[in-house]
């Protein structure tokens, strides 16, 4: 009678020390999408909830910022040519006289080094307008990765600016599911220990491994953050769906 007692009563603490946290589905890999130039779109290819593939075209924009610059660049290497070319026929004639005693050497090598020199801006100028040619390609916005389209804030006709999120993937490959557990609880969880997930809605019900421990307390509810991998085969699971983790 002593033993079963002791069995219930350790059966009774090991109860005790689960505990079952409520939380959500998360993509570790959602990603900000955004221009790295200026312009006004010109065609958006993807809407709200479709599934893209990696180097889909989301979107495009304009050329007009770097059309203006490829035009500088241009005007920048027809300067120096014709320079270059004035500068060459004064260095011929200057050659001549020089064989003639009637010009000073110093004066034939001004002109040569006036020459070098322009060669080398235009090849620094035509260098710049290489990177500038470069910069079309960013002009089509494409998918980093395969993914789902969570959000999009832009239509054609707005002005696309750097740094400002046009559109955000997130990549279902990569889910997890993000917890909040008490401080007084925190002693139950380490890096990778194995704990029981539930996904009530599609009645998933796996076993998960702890990969994330976000060392910042919420003041307010004195709780930690922590992330769970899991693994399935079940295409219906999206970020957002209601989630639990039992931890022993």
């Amino acid at each position: 009678m002593k033993k079963l007692l002791l069995i219930l009563a350790l059966g009774a603490s090991l109860m005790a020390e689960a505990i079952t946290l409520s939380g959500s589905v998360i993509s570790d890999n959602q990603k900000m999408i955004t221009s790295r130039f200026m312009g006004f779109v010109t065609n958006v290819y993807v809407n709200e909830g479709e599934k893209v593939k990696r180097g889909e075209v989301l979107y495009t924009i304009d050329s007009r910022e770097i059309d203006s610059a490829k035009h500088q660049a241009q005007a920048g290497i027809q300067i120096y040519k014709d320079k270059l070319i004035n500068v060459t026929l004064n260095l011929k004639r200057y050659k001549i006289l020089l064989e003639k005693d009637m010009v000073a050497k110093y004066e034939v090598e001004n002109l040569e080094l006036a020459a070098k020199n322009l060669q080398d801006m235009i090849n620094i100028a035509k260098a710049r307008l290489q990177e500038v040619e470069d910069q079309y390609k960013y002009l089509i916005v494409k998918a980093p990765n395969n993914g789902v389209v969570v959000a999009k804030n832009i239509k054609v006709g707005e002005m696309a600016m750097p740094g400002m999120p046009a559109i955000v993937l997130s990549d279902l490959s990569d889910l997890k599911i993000s917890v909040e557990i008490p401080e007084e609880n925190m002693s139950l969880i380490s890096y990778g220990k194995r704990v029981k997930i539930a996904i009530p809605s599609l009645g998933i019900k796996e076993i998960g491994k702890i990969t994330a421990i976000i060392p910042n307390s919420n003041p307010m509810t004195h709780t930690f953050k922590i992330k769970i991998s899991f693994k399935t085969l079940n295409k219906s699971v999206y970020p957002g769906m209601y989630a639990t983790v039992t931890i022993n």
